[in-house]
């Protein structure tokens, strides 16, 4: 039996090296997604003397089936005995941070960062500092950038003398000949910044910064600017003049617009770490000319951060610099030749208004809005028309109704179906800052004009705004205002518009309560059970079962179910097949 058993135990690892060995990669995959299940059979030791070498030996495979290996080992530390034994998993992780595959060598690092945490500071400077090393080192460039991630997570944790190593390590790496190594210290650099004692950074890292900023290729500078927001929180306000804003102001004017575009893209993070003294002497200029920008990427950028910049400048001065400073930009802005720059600076512009008060709102923003309610863009009519309450707030009702209000109208009888569909949307939150008195006289029969629209979504989206309209309002104002104008409805010659005063009723039954439904409602529908068009029958046996729960039990069974009834023995397949699941529904067979 021993022999039997033996056998018995080699049977995973067996199982394993077979399924590996198949032609069917889908089956390589599904062996590798179960590599925990089979370490917990093997036991520990058999895991750390049999498994992990058998997986470092076999890494020659299709990239999808190493990727998920990758994933699997950084879960792995339990599996082969806990930390003490942790660095086991270090090989077969080298060789996957080395192999040509991005998306591997990716996984293969942030396991190794996962699992660099679960090593004793003994250990790492024993087998992880090593492993480190050997990757910096490495002859293909793949090693190299896999290295330049995990300099970060030992260099807290070790000796004094290992540290120094590690720092001259990410030195050479910094200068290397491969740009994408070069690329991938620089997209490191932040992080490693922060992990170093406050002298190296001034003495290592802002010339490591300074290279490579200025370096040949436009793809490591524009990294070397996302790095310049951690660098410029770690150092004093004293330092920040000499040792980072030249290198920002050289990147700020790059001849690339991609480094333009992130210097653009991180504006308010950059603001933030360098602090108010120099975002005035410095900043405001920059932001001016990333504004006017000739690539209309960095414009687009730049104006998504408007808002932004201007809430972050200093309380004293923050009105007379938007004033004299950011807002002539943004007037140019409003008619820029690019949409995409229109509808980034139409979705940040309208939150000016509480930061300039009611006067320069009035004078200065509002006839930016109203040019950008009117562009032929729609995306810029959107953005204007969905941050509209920040400026209700500022400037009041009355004098957004007159300015504003007319464009509003326009949009809702626009050509384009999305855009009637995007004030639709509005309609609801529009109507409560405006009042019930101001919508019923301006809104109304713009909202009932929707529900007869040529396109089924515009219709549909109408009747939603009915009952959100309901909700807000309440049932007296729906009874007086809303449901005689949709019962009308059900007379119209086009069965599409009967078909809307159904969809209308099953949207504001509940919202409108029992004793409106079934003295007003209820009788139409039913009416509309003799509709000459099927379409218009099975919608009737639909929207009794919809309204059913709103009715008493009394008109139930006497008006509904006779109807039910009628339909459920229709000549038309789907009237019958309605009516009958509205009988089962509800309970009237």
């Amino acid at each position: 039996m021993a022999g039997a058993d033996g056998d018995d135990s080699l049977y995973p690892i067996a199982v394993l090296i077979d399924e590996l060995r198949n032609e069917d990669v889908q089956l390589r995959l599904n062996s590798i997604k179960k590599l925990s299940t089979i370490a917990l059979a093997l036991g520990v030791e058999r895991t750390r003397t049999e498994l992990l070498p058998f997986l470092t030996d076999t890494i020659y495979d299709e990239d999808e089936v190493l990727l998920a290996l990758a994933e699997q080992l950084g879960n792995f530390t339990m599996l082969v005995g806990g930390p003490e034994y942790v660095h086991c998993l270090l090989p077969p992780l080298e060789s996957l941070a080395t192999v040509e595959e991005t998306v591997v060598r990716d996984k293969a690092v942030e396991s190794l960062r996962k699992i660099s945490q679960e090593h004793s500071p003994v250990d790492l400077e024993v087998h992880f500092e090593p492993l480190v090393k050997r990757l910096a080192s490495g002859d293909w460039f793949t090693s190299r950038t896999s290295a330049c991630g995990l300099f970060s997570v030992c260099y807290p944790r070790v000796s004094s003398t290992v540290k120094a190593e590690i720092r001259q390590h990410f030195r050479t790496l910094c200068s290397d000949d491969t740009p994408m190594v070069r690329r991938a210290a620089a997209s490191k650099l932040g992080e490693f910044a922060k992990v170093l004692e406050l002298d190296y950074v001034k003495t290592d890292i802002i010339s490591l910064f300074t290279a490579l900023a200025s370096d040949e290729q436009d793809s490591v500078r524009l990294l070397a600017v996302e790095a310049c927001v951690s660098i410029a929180t770690l150092l004093p306000q004293e330092d920040l003049e000499t040792l980072v804003m030249p290198t920002l102001r050289q990147a700020a004017e790059d001849k690339s617009w991609r480094v333009r575009y992130m210097v653009a893209d991180k504006f308010s993070e950059l603001q933030k770490a360098v602090g108010p003294e120099i975002t005035k002497n410095d900043l405001v200029p920059a932001f001016q000319n990333l504004l006017k920008d000739c690539e209309a990427e960095v414009r687009a950028a730049a104006a998504n951060k408007v808002k932004e910049f201007c809430e972050n400048l200093p309380e004293d001065n923050r009105e007379q610099i938007i004033m004299t400073h950011i807002l002539p930009c943004v007037k140019e802005l409003v008619s820029d030749t690019n949409q995409h720059v229109k509808s980034a600076l139409a979705s940040v512009i309208m939150g000016l208004s509480t930061i300039l008060g009611k006067d320069n709102t009035i004078e200065h923003l509002l006839p930016l809005f109203l040019a950008q309610l009117k562009d032929e863009c729609p995306e810029v009519r959107l953005n204007i028309i969905s941050n509209l309450d920040c400026v209700n707030e500022v400037i009041g009702i009355r004098q957004l109704s007159q300015s504003l209000l007319p464009a509003i109208v326009e949009l809702a009888e626009d050509a384009k179906w999305r855009v009637r569909l995007a004030i639709i949307e509005y309609m609801p939150l529009l109507a409560g800052q405006l009042g019930v008195e101001f919508f019923d006289e301006k809104l109304n029969t713009l909202c009932m004009a929707w529900l007869i629209d040529h396109v089924y979504a515009i219709r549909e989206a109408a009747t939603c705004n009915l009952m959100k309209l309901v909700e807000k309002f309440g049932a007296e104002w729906a009874q007086n205002t809303i449901v005689p104008k949709v019962l009308g409805m059900a007379n119209d010659p086009n069965y599409l518009h009967r078909m809307t005063t159904l969809f209308c009723i099953n949207a504001l039954s509940e919202a409108c309560g029992q004793e409106i439904t079934t003295k007003q409602m209820l009788p139409v529908v039913l009416k509309m059970s003799n509709d000459q068009v099927a379409n218009v029958r099975f919608n009737v046996a639909k929207s009794l079962q919809k309204i059913g729960p709103v009715l008493d039990s009394n008109a139930l069974q006497t008006e509904v179910k006779p109807v039910l009834e009628k339909l459920a023995s229709d000549t038309d397949m789907d009237v019958k097949y309605f009516a009958q699941e509205a009988i089962s529904v509800l309970a009237l067979a």
